[in-house]
């Protein structure tokens, strides 16, 4: 028997808060003075207010279409100096008008030290010519939460310029925020987006900053940076990851891409100009893009799913049994992936999913990823293999078990976080047999799939468990 829950499910993210009293005698009150005024941009504020206002001014002529209704979650701004790539990061001015952001999470690229994992700085603000910006008490949280990825780096706070040139057109364009600096090296990409994700609300904003090429021809450096805006558009992590020469950026790039697949955030070109096009000469220039990350409606994410009707998902069936089967050398005749419908746009969606095997309806295995980082039938695939050979509650399946294995597909929605002012109120908005519900407190999450009410169909049973589940547990 073969079946497929073909519910539409949503899942939500319960995030816990934590109080933290950030008047902590470990936190600096040094300010970060500005390093490259009088180089990368004027270090008269009156001149600096009269060049991004040229700029701004500029932008008028830019025809841009955006998505109506829609909220700004991010942004991908260039870092070079102003003269050259002012005007396309002055496009930021179209999305940021009339947005009120608290929380600036600026992302940026180690161009000078050499290090692993990330830097975040331990100073009170960074001052421009402008004023000072004070760092958001949630730059200590990060640090102290996630040790092992965040740390200080003193050095590459005195000369990193990718932060810092971001910071003035921020403050010409909104009011009365704070800012997380981040200045990223190599390191574990999955890790960075998942714990930036945790202080990620809907007062913040993201900005990325990065160029792209750097000092090819004119019309070679065009070519490569269409090429590479084509693929921050589609999404596309594998792309950006095997090419050279994209941008300087291309870690920070990676992890923006990860969060805007994980929250459904939907990239726009804003703006694209080189140095060519500015102040420099055509023989070597630098590529700029200015692009702006809308989080879509609840309506656009699901409906896609919406769309997997009975025969589709029986497909989808069909491939995770073929692909078990492959796996344990067993020839299987009534289904290749190459001839059958897979070719339906539908299957090359991104969405999370779990793929869930039973035997006389006892659960044999279950694995599954919650984030959109793959498409439908390259999560279905890779999660066949895993719950049937991977999954540490249960030995790797067996040639006689197989045909008495029962197979369930678990198609997800994005998760999404839900607001709620107390417990009384949280357990008024969950929805048995439809929501399922992550809860996250720091770096600790646990999982209960909409699956789970039927064993659990007491909202406070329901969450009691989830609360005392492993993170090791699969549903």
């Amino acid at each position: 028997m073969i079946f497929l829950n073909r519910k539409i499910y949503s899942l939500l993210i319960i995030l816990i808060g934590i109080l933290f009293l950030y008047i902590h005698p470990a936190l600096s009150r040094q300010v970060r003075q500005p390093v490259y005024d009088g180089s990368f941009y004027p270090r008269s504020a009156e001149e600096l207010m009269a060049r991004i206002h040229k700029f701004t001014k500029l932008t008028e002529q830019t025809p841009v279409s955006l998505p109506a209704g829609a909220n700004l979650k991010a942004l991908l701004l260039p870092h070079a100096g102003y003269i050259y790539s002012g005007l396309t990061a002055a496009h930021s001015s179209i999305v940021l008008k009339n947005t009120d952001f608290k929380k600036i999470i600026i992302t940026g690229p180690d161009h000078r030290i050499g290090f692993t994992n990330c830097a975040i700085s331990d100073v009170s603000a960074y001052e421009t010519p402008f004023g000072k910006i004070d760092l958001h008490p949630d730059s200590l949280y990060l640090r102290q939460e996630y040790k092992e990825i965040f740390k200080t780096n003193k050095k590459s706070d005195a000369l990193e310029h990718s932060i810092e040139v971001q910071i003035p057109f921020l403050q010409q364009y909104l009011t009365d925020f704070q800012i997380i600096p981040i200045v990223m090296g190599p390191g574990d990409i999955g890790k960075y987006a998942e714990a930036i994700d945790t202080v990620i609300d809907h007062d913040t904003l993201l900005v990325v900053s990065s160029d792209l090429s750097h000092y090819l021809p004119y019309d070679q450096a065009v070519q490569t940076d269409q090429e590479t805006i084509g693929q921050i558009l589609d999404l596309n992590i594998l792309e950006l990851s095997k090419t050279n020469n994209s941008a300087c950026g291309i870690i920070p790039i990676q992890v923006l891409t990860r969060l805007a697949i994980r929250n459904h955030w939907k990239p726009h070109l804003l703006h694209y100009s080189n140095s060519g096009d500015t102040a420099g000469s055509k023989n070597k220039v630098v590529g700029y893009a200015a692009i702006a990350y809308f989080e879509t409606s609840a309506i656009d994410r699901s409906k896609g799913i919406n769309q997997m009707d009975k025969e589709k998902g029986a497909l989808l069936l069909k491939l995770a049994r073929k692909t078990i089967a492959d796996s344990l050398n067993i020839e299987t005749h009534a289904f290749n992936e190459h001839n059958d419908n897979l070719s339906d746009k539908l299957f090359t969606e991104h969405r999370g999913t779990f793929v869930t095997l039973t035997i006389d309806n006892q659960l044999r295995g279950c694995i599954g990823n919650l984030s959109a980082e793959k498409s439908i039938i390259e999560g279905v695939k890779d999660n066949a293999v895993n719950a049937a050979f991977h999954d540490p509650r249960f030995p790797p399946l067996s040639k006689n078990e197989f045909p008495n294995v029962d197979i369930e597909i678990s198609l997800l929605s994005q998760p999404e976080r839900l607001e709620y002012q107390d417990g009384d109120d949280l357990l008024e908005k969950l929805r048995p047999n439809i929501d399922g519900v992550i809860i996250r407190k720091g770096p600790y999450s646990s999982t209960f799939l909409p699956q789970v009410w039927d064993q659990l169909p007491d909202k406070k049973s329901f969450l009691e468990h989830l609360c005392q589940k492993s993170r090791t547990g699969a549903r």
